[in-house]
C-alpha cells in the first residue's frame, strides 16, 4: 500500500498541511511541536478511522477551529487508486472511501493495512491487561473481519449482561434472559479467545526471529497468552461465578480479562528488561504484526515509526535500518528531531529517502 498524497486541514496543530509522499521512506524532521506526530497521526486515522494517540474527536480539532478534513490518496499493488476522506464536524465524523459514505466505520477496518511504532508503545509493557487487549484486538481486526464483529457483539452482550446484573430479579424471564446472555457471552467470547490463541501462536517464531536480529541474539524474549478459559469452558466459568457476579453487579470471568505477558529470561519484562530492551522487543513485535498482516491481506502495510531510534544503541539502530531495508517493507514514514542524526543512519544504511524538513515555526522544505 502506497500513500502517494495527504491533506490535512484543522487536524491538532496543523492548519492546511499538503504534501506528496516517496513511495519508499520518507523522513519527517524537525524539532518537537512542530507536528511531525501529527502528521503521523492523520495518517492513521484514514486507516483506522481514529486517532492512535487521542479518543476524543474534540481534542483533535485545532484550536478556534469547528472541524477537522484529512484526505490521503493511496494506491494498492495492483495500482488502483484508492481515495480516502475523513471529516469531523458537530460532533459527526463521516468517512469516505472512493467517494462512497460508509454506513459504519468498522466496515473500513482492513482497508489499508498499516503498522504504527511510538514511544507511547511503552503502556504495553507497563500499562493494564486491558491495554494491551486491545492492541491485540485492534491487530486482529485488521486481518479478521469476523474477529471484529465477534468482538463488538461480545462487549455489547456483556454490557447488557452487566445491565441486568444490577438489577436482577428471581423470576423466570429474568433467569431466561441471563442464560440468553450467557449462551451469546460464551459463544462470541469462546471464538475470541481461540483467535487470540492462534494469533500467539502464530507471531511467537517472529517476534523472536526479529528481537534475535536487533539484539544480536543477547537475551531471550516470550510472549504468554493468560486467560481463564485455558482450563475452563466460559458457560461454565459463568455458572460458577454467578452468586459473585450478582454481589459484585458485573461479569467477573470471561476473556474481556484476558492478558498478554511480555517476558525476557522468563522474568516479566516490565521488571528486569532496560529501556533499550523493552523499545527492542515492542519494535519485534510490531514487525511480527506486519509480517502476519501482510501475509493475510498480500498487500505491504504502511509502517509508520514515531522517534523509533531513541533509547537505542548505534548496533541497535543499525540491526533495525537492515531489517527495514529488506524486500519485505514497502512505504516507510520516519519522524526524528534531528536530520544529523537521520541522515548518520541513513547513510549509514546506504537508504535514499525523502526528507520533510520541519522549521520551528511549522513551515517546512522537501530534500532528496
Amino acid at each position: 500500500m502506497i500513500l502517494k498524497f495527504l491533506s490535512i486541514i484543522n487536524f491538532k496543530n496543523h492548519e492546511n498541511t499538503s504534501l506528496k509522499f516517496d513511495e519508499n521512506i520518507n523522513c519527517i524532521v524537525g524539532p518537537n511541536g512542530v507536528g511531525k506526530t501529527n502528521l503521523l497521526d492523520s495518517i492513521h486515522y484514514l486507516s483506522f478511522s481514529k486517532s492512535y494517540f487521542n479518543s476524543i474527536e474534540s481534542f483533535n480539532i485545532k484550536e478556534k477551529e469547528n472541524y477537522f478534513m484529512i484526505k490521503g490518496e493511496f494506491f494498492n499493488q495492483e495500482k488502483q487508486e484508492l481515495d480516502i476522506n475523513c471529516s469531523y464536524t458537530n460532533k459527526k465524523k463521516v468517512l469516505k472511501f472512493n467517494n462512497k459514505k460508509y454506513d459504519k466505520l468498522s466496515n473500513h477496518i482492513g482497508k489499508i493495512p498499516l503498522i504504527i511504532i511510538t514511544p507511547i508503545d511503552s503502556n504495553l509493557i507497563n500499562g493494564s491487561g486491558e491495554i494491551r487487549r486491545k492492541f491485540i484486538d485492534k491487530f486482529l481486526s485488521q486481518i479478521d473481519s469476523s474477529y471484529l464483529e465477534s468482538l463488538l457483539f461480545y462487549n455489547k452482550t456483556l454490557n447488557q449482561r452487566n445491565a441486568l446484573l444490577k438489577n436482577s430479579h428471581n423470576t423466570n424471564d429474568y433467569i431466561d434472559l441471563l442464560n440468553t446472555y450467557d449462551d451469546s457471552l460464551a459463544e462470541f467470547g469462546t471464538q475470541i479467545f481461540n483467535k487470540r490463541r492462534d494469533y500467539i501462536s502464530s507471531i511467537i517464531k517472529t517476534v523472536k526471529k526479529y528481537y534475535n536480529i536487533i539484539s544480536n541474539d543477547r537475551e531471550d524474549i516470550d510472549v504468554e497468552y493468560y486467560s481463564e478459559l485455558q482450563n475452563n469452558s466460559f458457560k461454565n466459568l459463568l455458572k460458577e461465578n454467578l452468586q459473585k457476579d450478582l454481589v459484585l453487579q458485573f461479569t467477573s470471568s470471561g476473556i474481556h480479562r484476558d492478558d498478554f505477558i511480555f517476558k525476557m529470561k522468563e522474568t516479566n519484562i516490565k521488571k528486569t528488561g532496560s529501556q533499550g530492551q523493552q523499545k527492542s522487543f515492542l519494535i519485534s513485535l510490531k514487525l511480527a504484526n506486519f509480517d502476519l498482516l501482510y501475509t493475510k491481506t498480500n498487500e505491504k502495510p504502511i509502517l509508520l515509526l514515531d522517534d523509533v531510534f531513541d533509547k537505542l544503541d548505534d548496533n541497535r539502530v543499525e540491526q533495525i535500518m537492515t531489517i527495514l531495508n529488506s524486500d519485505n517493507f514497502g512505504q516507510i514514514f520516519i519522524t526524528d528531531t534531528s536530520f544529523n542524526r537521520i541522515n548518520s543512519v541513513m547513510s549509514t544504511a546506504k537508504i535514499s529517502c525523502k526528507y520533510f524538513l520541519y522549521n520551528f515555526n511549522g513551515t517546512y522544505h522537501e530534500k532528496t
